[in-house]
């Protein structure tokens, strides 16, 4: 086997500004095209005939390598038409694939044995061999899980925490019996993880998975490019190194031809310097690689950086972990800060002080003593992954500036176009109406209009999306739980969380910074609605059974929580004929925020309030109205799990006919045993509400609750609603005619206990690997996290946190005996395969 396809089509945005003029197989590593140390990879096993597939900018690629002869390879070359995807791309080139070949990305760093992984492909006789590798967190990969034998039994691409059942990755390297092109459509986009494999597993073909040893890294971002460089320079990887090592004892530097290094140069640790360079007396490199044709002037210092070809830095000059790329001029005396990205051709001032993490784009002049705070273009880097579980939270008017806000409104803007109509709300404090005004004019900056809906509990504003052809209602609220954080919270048009591939395209305009502005006579035109409130409760009013309620002398107890609803509900209560008494019904921009102890003290205010009054129950909110609370007619204050099957159990006894709800895996088991008894049908889920919600839709289920104080009436709107709950609440013990307590007896009694333990994030995916395996001939559940079920209807469930390093157990059984069994029992394997994992890092 000779032959092997590089794939070197990529754009590389999420390397910008650095591959704004080169594309991403020509990026410098070590001095060289990173596609060149594949090549040369390729070669070193055998692998001579190399086609190259082609997509942007295809000369940079062929004019330099040519025909290869240089690198004593043949390379031939196939430019296509169009982004057909991975496998399209490969089937677009078929007529030139008539023997076994390997697919390799021209965009990674490796030293993988291809010899031993074709060996192995051809003892399997597969049809697709996957090279395998394992990482700390597979997060951004393709999760693969095989056999005993190799044989593939499950793949997953980029999946969350909760499906990552293994730390066993897809390198994107694979071994291709010609066979397997039958299977790719010509001319359509077609992607090798999404479509190839799944089909090929449908399909009971050999598709196989070989675990390779050695480095593998994909050069995604700047950080890991960086990265992938000093792993170079601590001689973690087998790369060739342009250049002849210095004899000099305890530095391991290595200089090009024609290069002169003047006396009294320091030089500490790894160091790699290009040809035809000049390094003056007094000069300090640490730790970096300088490319060809560069001049280092007098007392000048750089460490932990790559500056790439024909670059000047002048005297005095500081350049710290920072990526300079070519013909730049840094004069005398600047300051470059940690993890600058400075494109090709930037002049960069005499005097001038970059601060830390800021992206410079090509051509760009920075003035002589100026302090360069924020990138040229658009702003400040932020952290890797932009969205978490809570949308895009951070210190308020620190982290979430009006400068990022503005960023993250004009990456909103260029992802869903211009014209669109996107909606804003938020809650009443001053720090989120400047965020909201931050938003809106980024927003507005790229052609979107803007229905500004000023101060709104998230529920009202989500339920006049679909009405007004909103794309997204982006809601700003001070964080419930810290009073330091700011959350930015994002809605699709249906009212649900914005999905996760909206998510992460919303990211990709924010990373990339080079998002297009309108032009001043089609910026976006800014609204603001009058009848918002008016429209949702007329369709609250016409959801539920009025008369009901009416018919029933209600006396509830009502904790507000200082948001927005006590301007809205108490105009619901009082057309429904309840008798309402409110507590901290105002407006407090001070308030919006509660510890674990002032949650509790509400509560047990509240309790006591409902004993005093003789009311039939009583309601805590959120400060958002997405959440409720509540204490039946004897004070007792019930839990958010004893809640939930209070709220199916009423569903399910006063619906007209045979109902469907949707609870997430983490939810009680007498939830199914209470369905049994009234013929209803019970839907595990996800724990995330985006997924509980679409699912609740789809199936056109009546409830969908969370376990945590979360509901929804998808029939009303797909989403967490505090407003409509408490209607329903009241419609449904109407029906029922019972107060809560006597309900409560109903449920049948549960054992639901849960458990926190820390994790570190690069064991997690140890963690679940070995997880996955230890339980592979159990009775077991991969919806979300690992759930296994034994004989007796015991259960437990075994959950990555997705945003901090943590496991979360969840057991349920039927004495106290077992759960402490069963707990211990896995929470010490957690422990050991923690430990175990220890050694695999080092």
């Amino acid at each position: 086997m000779n032959k092997a396809v590089i794939m070197a089509g990529g754009f590389g945005t999420r390397l910008r500004p650095i591959t704004c003029t080169t594309i991403k197989p020509m990026v410098p590593v070590m001095n060289k095209p990173m596609m060149t140390h594949i090549v040369e990879l390729l070669k070193r096993h055998g692998l001579k005939d190399i086609l190259s597939i082609l997509y942007f900018q295809p000369e940079q690629v062929t004019s330099y390598f040519s025909d290869g002869s240089s690198l004593g390879v043949k390379m031939s070359y196939v430019s296509a038409t169009e982004d057909y995807g991975t496998a399209g791309s490969v089937g677009f080139s078929r007529k030139h694939l008539k023997e076994p070949f390997l697919v390799i990305s021209g965009d990674v760093l490796t030293d993988f044995d291809l010899t031993r992984a074709i060996e192995y492909h051809k003892s399997k006789k597969a049809m697709i061999t996957i090279v395998l590798t394992r990482v700390d967190n597979p997060l951004q990969y393709g999760v693969v899980i095989t056999d005993r034998d190799g044989r593939i039994t499950r793949f997953l691409e980029k999946p969350s925490w909760g499906e990552v059942f293994s730390d066993t990755v897809n390198t994107g390297i694979y071994i291709i019996d010609p066979e397997a092109l039958k299977y790719i459509p010509e001319g359509k986009d077609f992607d090798f993880s999404k479509d190839l494999f799944p089909l090929l597993l449908k399909n009971k073909e050999p598709l196989y998975g070989y675990i390779a040893d050695g480095y593998w890294k994909d050069i995604g971002d700047l950080s890991e490019y960086l990265l992938a460089h000093r792993d170079v320079l601590e001689g973690r990887v087998d790369v060739n190194i342009p250049g002849t090592r210095m004899n000099v004892i305890g530095k391991d530097v290595i200089t090009g031809e024609n290069t002169v290094i003047e006396d009294h140069v320091e030089l500490r640790g790894g160091v790699v310097v290009g040809k035809n360079c000049l390094i003056k007396r007094g000069a300090s490199i640490a730790n970096s690689i300088i490319g060809d044709n560069c001049i280092i002037e007098t007392n000048a210092k750089i460490s932990g950086s790559i500056i790439w070809n024909d670059c000047y830095i002048g005297q005095h000059v500081v350049v710290k972990e920072s990526i300079v790329g070519k013909q730049c001029r840094i004069l005398n005396n600047a300051y470059v800060s940690e993890g600058v990205v400075i494109a090709d051709e930037c002049h960069i001032g005499e005097s001038s002080m970059l601060k830390a993490n800021i992206k410079i784009w090509p051509h760009k002049v920075v003035d002589s003593g100026s302090t360069l705070a924020t990138s040229l273009v658009w702003g400040e880097k932020w952290n890797k992954y932009l969205f978490g579980a809570t949308g895009i939270s951070g210190l308020g008017n620190i982290e979430i500036t009006p400068e990022f806000a503005s960023k993250i409104g004009a990456a909103c803007g260029a992802f869903f176009g211009k014209q669109a109509n996107v909606a804003t709300s938020r809650d009443s404090h001053k720090t989120s109406r400047l965020i909201n005004r931050a938003l809106i004019s980024g927003i507005l900056s790229c052609g979107c209009n803007v229905h500004d809906l000023q101060v709104m509990p998230p529920p009202v504003a989500r339920y006049q999306l679909p009405a007004n052809n909103h794309k997204c209602c982006i809601h700003t609220r001070k964080s419930p739980l810290d009073p330091k954080m700011i959350e930015i919270k994002f809605y699709d048009s249906n009212g649900m969380a914005l999905s996760v591939s909206k998510q992460k395209a919303i990211e990709r305009f924010f990373f990339r910074e080079d998002f297009a502005r309108a032009g001043c006579e089609e910026t976006g035109t800014i609204h603001f609605p009058h009848r918002t409130v008016d429209i949702y409760c007329e369709g609250l009013l016409k959801f539920i059974n009025v008369e009901s309620i009416r018919q029933t002398p209600f006396k509830i107890v009502i904790d507000y929580a200082y948001g927005a609803a006590s301007i809205i509900l108490p105009q619901l209560l009082g057309q429904l004929g309840v008798e309402a008494v409110s507590l901290n019904a105002f407006i407090d921009e001070k308030r919006l925020t509660q510890d674990p102890q002032m949650f509790s003290t509400s509560l047990r205010q509240l309790s006591n309030i409902v004993q005093s009054l003789g009311a039939d129950f009583g309601v805590m909110f959120d400060a958002s109205t997405e959440k409720i609370h509540l204490v039946d007619e004897t004070g007792r204050i019930l839990t958010d799990d004893m809640l939930l099957s209070i709220m199916c159990y009423l569903v399910m006894k006063t619906a007209a006919e045979k109902t469907v709800i949707t609870v997430p895996v983490t939810a009680s088991k007498i939830i199914e045993e209470m369905a049994s008894k009234f013929d209803c049908k019970v839907i595990r889920t996800k724990t995330t509400l985006r997924n509980m919600m679409e699912t609740a839709l789809a199936e056109k289920a009546t409830l969908a609750g969370d376990g945590v104080g979360t509901y929804g009436f998808p029939m009303f709107q797909p989403a967490s609603d505090g407003m409509v709950t408490l209607c329903k609440l009241l419609e449904m013990l109407a029906v029922v005619k019972k107060p809560l307590s006597d309900i409560v007896k109903e449920i049948p009694a549960s054992r639901l206990i849960k458990v926190q333990l820390p994790c570190p994030w690069e064991c997690k995916g140890t963690v679940m690997r070995n997880l996955i395996e230890y339980t592979k001939n159990l009775n077991i559940d991969l919806i979300d996290g690992v759930k296994v079920y034994y004989d007796n209807k015991d259960w437990i469930l075994i959950i990555p946190d997705p945003d901090r390093p943590f496991f979360h157990l969840y057991v349920e059984t039927a004495t106290e005996e077992a759960s402490n069994r069963l707990i211990k029992q896995y929470s010490d394997n957690i422990r050991n395969w923690q430990t175990a994992a220890e050694p695999e890092e080092k």
